[in-house]
């Protein structure tokens, strides 16, 4: 008894062995070809490289011819052509160069383990702009992110125009058109790239190989930050009613139901200047009132009175003695004693003499 794990998983380091002539001996029974145009920026390079490209494909024995006038390229099988598969990926070869992918990472295309993606980006956004900007994305400051994606999937990635080629395994090439579409659908490719990382290093552990690995993977969530603007008025709905509205009155069923409609003309003329001047004699009432009030004098403050203060008692002897000092001393004059002094310094002066 065998287990099913075993049956599925395949040895590391093995390969398909190599289709050989022996495998297919007498050739193919049909001609088949497949031709691409190719843009005119492109023509010189190819005039360079072409020699090259009949030489890789002549080792599987496929024709493969430019035109320049016309401008496409074309390959074909001959009778010497054995493996029926070489004219798929002399097809791809040629739509890679058409691409803008080098010579030395289109050949690639030719091994057994090396296929090729050509993933069409042009019509994913309306916007010009918006699918420059993530397109741009894509590549990352000084072509990074691209680089990281390059490392990850081990294929070769070339964004040209409306198309990425990516050139690579199977399995890489799987990963590479996932990171792309949803870049385009505005996710960025950052999160894809951690996602890449996290497998890449559950896929050397033995034991997780048979296991399920969604518990490790990060699991990003949309978030729309900005909020809807409510709108000033909101239309209410109105409860439905089976029944249709009331039919508005007229104006001849106003004037009925007032009573104008069985007057005369002469007399409605004089209801509505009788009206007219009602309403001038209001507006000029209003006028004068307004025009009469910047002669209203303005409200006097009603007048505090104060409370009498309490009479403070007068010492009169005390002013009595204030005044005889006042008498005494002379406005400017010295004391008595000043006085004295001063004499006597005079005195002895004189006698001095």
């Amino acid at each position: 008894t065998v287990d099913e794990s075993e049956l599925l998983t395949v040895p590391d380091g093995w390969k398909e062995p190599a289709f050989t002539r022996e495998d297919n001996p007498k050739g193919l029974l049909e001609e088949s070809s497949f031709a691409t145009l190719f843009p005119k920026y492109r023509e010189a390079y190819l005039k360079e490289c072409w020699p090259l490209v009949q030489k890789a494909l002549g080792e599987h024995y496929v024709n493969a011819a430019l035109d320049l006038i016309e401008g496409s390229m074309t390959v074909t099988t001959t009778k010497k052509t054995f493996d029926p598969y070489a004219i798929i990926r002399a097809r791809d070869l040629i739509k890679l160069l058409a691409r803008s992918v080098p010579f030395e990472q289109a050949v690639r295309i030719l091994q057994d383990d090396v296929a090729c993606d050509i993933i069409k980006i042009g019509s994913l956004v309306r916007k010009r702009e918006t699918f420059i900007k993530r397109r741009a994305r894509l590549l990352g400051p000084k072509g990074s992110t691209l680089k990281a994606l390059e490392l990850l999937t081990n294929c070769y990635i070339m964004v040209q125009g409306n198309t990425v080629s990516a050139l690579g395994p199977f399995s890489g090439l799987k990963e590479v058109r996932k990171v792309v579409l949803d870049t385009m659908k505005n996710i960025h490719p950052i999160y894809n790239i951690k996602t890449l990382m996290i497998k890449r290093e559950l896929a050397k552990d033995p034991e997780l190989r048979t296991q399920s690995w969604e518990r490790f993977l990060p699991k990003f969530k949309r978030k729309n930050l900005k909020k809807r603007k409510e709108p000033k008025k909101k239309n209410t709905k109105k409860e439905y009613t089976p029944f249709p509205p009331p039919q508005p009155e007229s104006q001849i069923d106003k004037e009925l139901a007032s009573g104008e409609y069985f007057l005369k003309e002469r007399q409605k003329k004089r209801k509505q200047m009788e009206e007219i001047k009602a309403k001038q004699a209001d507006a000029i009432k209003r006028r004068q009132e307004e025009r009469n009030k910047a002669f209203i004098p303005p409200k006097e403050k009603p007048v505090v009175k104060k409370k009498a203060t309490t009479e403070k008692k007068i010492d009169i002897e005390a002013i009595k003695e204030k005044v005889k000092n006042a008498k005494k001393k002379k406005l400017g004059a010295l004391p008595e004693e000043e006085v004295k002094l001063k004499m006597a310094a005079d005195e002895k002066k004189k006698n001095k003499k």
